[in-house]
């Protein structure tokens, strides 16, 4: 049996990277067999190769590749025997859906859809909540000042709604964002690890709520590890 730690966030910026590797390193020294899924690996991953090719070609992603690819994705798992998998900011895919023009009648549906596609792998999302401009702001200093541009230029060009123009635009989009995220996923009955305030907390105090809110399912995956 397979657990997916799918974890997303309010912000870049919230910890959602962060707090994988961590997650990812504890269940490993568990003796777990970890899938760590980052990010950027939506682009690389050969199950993803199709949307990668969507992505590249028009920059928009469809919904039905999505979930073309995340059966995929799922029988590479199983297929593998890994035990647990921790995804950076991958399912439920809602960032890109509002992305794309989807509205939330839309974004529902798929939502159904997709939870059956992973009800194999036992979903349960791990969910960064905190202030978008505090999050921001902690992205920035990262990763300096021409990334914050970037990003907004980015959700700009997509015309998301609300419009975003800066960064206070971008922060209200989020927001916007955040609603969609956390009320789909109630609508649909995903299994939820919400961590309130994770921009204001030490990575391992996010790391440490995260585990005990995990509880019942890494207990599942241990059991049958």
């Amino acid at each position: 049996m397979t657990v997916l730690i799918t974890v997303c966030g309010a912000s870049p910026g919230v910890g959602k990277s962060t707090l994988c590797v961590a997650l990812s390193r504890w269940l490993s020294g568990t003796g777990l067999r970890v899938d760590h899924f980052r990010e950027e690996e939506i682009l690389t991953r050969p199950q993803f190769a199709a949307v990668a090719e969507e992505f590249r070609a028009t920059g928009r992603v469809g919904r039905e590749p999505l979930i073309t690819a995340t059966a995929r994705f799922v029988d590479a798992v199983r297929a593998n025997g890994d035990d647990v998998v921790v995804a950076d900011a991958l399912m439920p895919y809602v960032p890109t859906l509002l992305a794309m023009g989807h509205g939330e009648e839309t974004i529902n549906a798929f939502m159904t859809e997709l939870a059956e596609v992973l009800a194999p792998v036992c979903p349960v999302m791990v969910y960064l909540d905190g202030n978008p401009e505090t999050a921001l702001s902690r992205a920035a200093r990262r990763e300096g000042a021409l990334w914050l541009d970037r990003y907004v230029g980015k959700l700009a060009e997509y015309e998301v709604s609300p419009p975003v123009t800066d960064v206070a635009s971008a922060a209200r989009y989020l927001l916007r964002e955040r609603a969609v995220t956390l009320g789909t996923v109630g609508r649909t009955h995903w299994d939820l690890v919400l961590v309130e305030r994770a921009d204001e907390l030490p990575p391992d105090e996010v790391a440490r709520v995260t585990r005990r809110g995990l509880g019942p399912w890494l207990r599942r995956a241990v059991t049958h590890g």
